[in-house]
């Protein structure tokens, strides 16, 4: 059968694409009963891998790399880069990978990195972790051919494998549970308005609104950078429009809103209530625990590397779009154990 591809493979096999590829290429990390219909599959349709791909294979490194693109300020206070980090290790030891990390502050560190970022040999892939506007290493990236797959949606993605989580519809979710829960001056503490991460959780609290008649208060919006610091100075600026509840976009955030509000002698949820993005360990410790969106931020960076072992193995065409699922753990900090559910 002339023409097959992995995705048809896949497809016949009912599996997903990864898992074929790492069929066909002889990783060890697969189930024993997967393996054995993926392969009764292959000798079924007389499919043959990739010739170009098999021979690059043993001309490769087996180092990827990470680069966090201006993201180098939060790397050791923000506890989402590490249990990302972690994902991705453990990733890369499970395929026999070395992970090799790039943190790309500034221009010049960028011009620095790139020699190494784009030698065929020094790496075989690179994850990239970024989605501000002016990030121009993903087109430098591209233009060196080298194997890419980016952490969170960039703005130009015709050209790019990428994988994020839905952040509009989880924020639009996590507002709308306290539309539901009767709060009418609901505000938010939105990620930077240059990312798209900041800008798809922010467009889903204003969904979230104008789906349940809200109406939008300027007021009731502070911009904030995803570090602890920005979350508290936003929740300053926010206690004077007197909010009843607040969706903070990353639970960082959330834990500094949470200490500007008990310096002013309110309480949590009883005169605030107060919703998170990302479900960090310390969600479930703070004081009262803190409602937030669960992203398993550690098998997303698992999953980011079995995106880039595709892309290295079957090429970057076409690009991959990979959307992973979160999940709103309500917990005290909304008062949904105090308040009736409103009607929807």
């Amino acid at each position: 059968m002339a023409g097959l591809t992995l995705e048809d493979i896949a497809r016949q096999s009912g599996v997903s694409r990864s898992t074929v590829s790492r069929v066909v290429n002889g990783h060890p990390n697969v189930r024993a009963e997967i393996r054995q219909r993926v392969l009764k599959v292959v000798q079924e349709t007389g499919y043959h891998p990739n010739a170009a791909a098999r021979t690059l294979a043993s001309q490769r490194s087996r180092t990827i790399g990470l680069v966090l693109s201006r993201s180098v300020s939060n790397f050791f206070t923000d506890p989402y880069f590490p249990h990302l980090t972690q994902g991705i290790a453990q990733a890369c030891n499970q395929s026999d990978y070395t992970l090799g990390l790039f943190l790309v502050g500034s221009n010049e560190d960028e011009d620095k990195a790139f020699p190494r970022l784009s030698r065929r040999g020094y790496l075989d892939g690179i994850l990239l972790q970024t989605g501000q506007a002016d990030d121009l290493l993903i087109e430098r990236l591209i233009r060196s051919e080298m194997p890419l797959v980016i952490i969170g949606r960039p703005f130009h993605a015709d050209k790019v494998s990428y994988i994020d989580v839905d952040n509009l519809d989880a924020a639009r979710n996590a507002v709308g549970h306290l539309v539901r829960q009767g709060y009418e001056r609901i505000a938010t503490i939105t990620g930077p308005s240059n990312s798209t991460t900041g800008i798809d959780r922010r467009e889903g609290y204003l969904r979230a609104l104008a789906e349940r008649g809200h109406s939008v208060d300027g007021a009731l919006m502070v911009e904030g950078d995803f570090s602890e610091a920005s979350g508290y100075f936003a929740m300053k600026r926010l206690l004077s429009a007197r909010p009843d509840a607040v969706f903070a976009a990353a639970d960082v955030m959330a834990f500094g809103a949470m200490r500007a509000i008990r310096e002013v002698g309110l309480r949590i949820p009883e005169d605030i209530a107060l919703v998170g993005f990302d479900d960090l360990p310390q969600a479930a410790r703070s004081d009262p625990p803190l409602t937030t969106v669960r992203q398993q931020v550690a098998r997303f960076g698992m999953s980011a590397v079995e995106v880039l072992l595709d892309v290295i193995e079957n090429g970057t065409a076409p690009p991959r779009r990979i959307i992973t699922t979160t999940e709103l753990i309500v917990r005290g900090s909304c008062g949904a154990q105090r308040r009736p559910e409103q009607p929807k």
